[in-house]
């Protein structure tokens, strides 16, 4: 059987052009910002804490 995964390490230049396109991989993700989530759960807890005020009273 022949095998489809080609081992980068075989030589120095595919492992080069290898280590390179992950590191652009990497580089071109943006990292997600825990801004948002954080905004929700305030949010949440204003409206829960508004809405419990107003049954109590």
């Amino acid at each position: 059987m022949s095998d489809q995964h080609i081992d980068p390490a075989g030589n120095t230049q595919a492992f080069r052009a290898f280590a390179n396109a992950r590191e652009q991989e990497s580089v071109a993700k943006p990292k997600k910002s825990p801004l948002v989530p954080i905004i929700a759960v305030v949010a949440v807890i204003v409206i829960i804490g508004v809405a419990a005020f107003l049954l109590l009273q």
